[in-house]
């Protein structure tokens, strides 16, 4: 897709990810709505662009909020092109999480791109184009250790991109979806800075398995993989390989995280 003179919505955009991504679609010619559970976080993503960028406070799960985004992009700077659901919560550790963790997890990293797709790819079908970029997690081709409901929203998300991209692909929609492994966000520093040993494991799991990117380099991978049109969006290209690796022998993969999963614990409990 052309992002110059695009109109876009980034959710999750206060921070991390998504405020890379809604700087880079800027500084490329799209005009960009970026929301944000942190109503003082979008803004601040938006001063940074100002004209270029309008800061909403939004739950990103929540229908009524996609709609007023859409409605303030619509008004403000025309119907949307493309849509970025990229805000995403870790869900907490172990089976102990309970039910609300839960629900609030799969609200926030599936239920909110299957909500905004169900608003705005009918519309796209009309117009005869439109791009959905889901940002998921390297976990959601691999898996997370230590958190259940990360791993399985992820996993989910990266389903649902499928489906959109096989079910609309013909009909002028575009999808893409984002798969990184370390990336310098709150989420990441949130798990390697904690005092608990579990969710220090959960941190180093990701920080072991390569280089932990910085969201600006993140971003501009994403925006090349829109330009050109491809699903699979991995700045950590040996994911690909971990994936190539999972597929060929399930039980071996499996026995290998366990072994990984036992070294991290014995580094950090020791």
């Amino acid at each position: 897709m052309d992002i110059n003179g695009s109109v876009a919505i980034v959710t999750g955009a206060g921070s991390g990810i998504g405020q890379a991504l809604a700087w880079a679609l800027a500084d490329a010619g799209a005009r960009v709505v970026a929301s944000d559970i942190d109503a003082d976080a979008a803004a601040g993503t938006a001063s940074a662009r100002a004209g270029q960028i309008i800061g909403r406070r939004a739950d990103a799960s929540s229908i009524a909020d996609i709609e007023n985004l859409i409605a303030v992009a619509e008004k403000e700077f025309g119907p949307v092109d493309l849509y970025i659901a990229n805000a995403g919560i870790g869900g907490g550790l172990g089976l102990e999480i309970g039910e609300a963790a839960w629900d609030l997890t799969i609200d926030v990293n599936l239920r909110a791109h299957i909500r905004a797709a169900t608003l705005l790819v009918p519309k796209w079908v009309e117009r005869g184009r439109g791009y959905f970029l889901a940002v998921a997690s390297a976990a959601g081709l691999l898996t997370q250790i230590g958190s259940p409901a990360y791993s399985v929203t992820k996993h989910a998300a990266v389903g649902f991109a499928e489906w959109l991209a096989i079910t609309y692909g013909d009909k002028g929609i575009g999808v893409s979806c984002l798969c990184p492994m370390g990336v310098r966000t709150a989420l990441l520093d949130g798990l390697t800075e904690s005092e608990d040993p579990a969710t220090k494991v959960a941190g180093s799991s990701i920080t072991a398995a390569g280089e932990v990117l910085e969201p600006a380099a993140v971003a501009a991978i994403t925006l090349d993989a829109i330009r050109e049109g491809n699903f699979l969006v991995l700045p950590h290209p040996q994911v690909l390989d971990m994936y190539r690796q999972k597929g060929a022998d399930y039980d071996r993969w499996i026995a290998g995280m366990r072994r990984y999963q036992g070294i991290l614990e014995a580094q950090i409990l020791s």
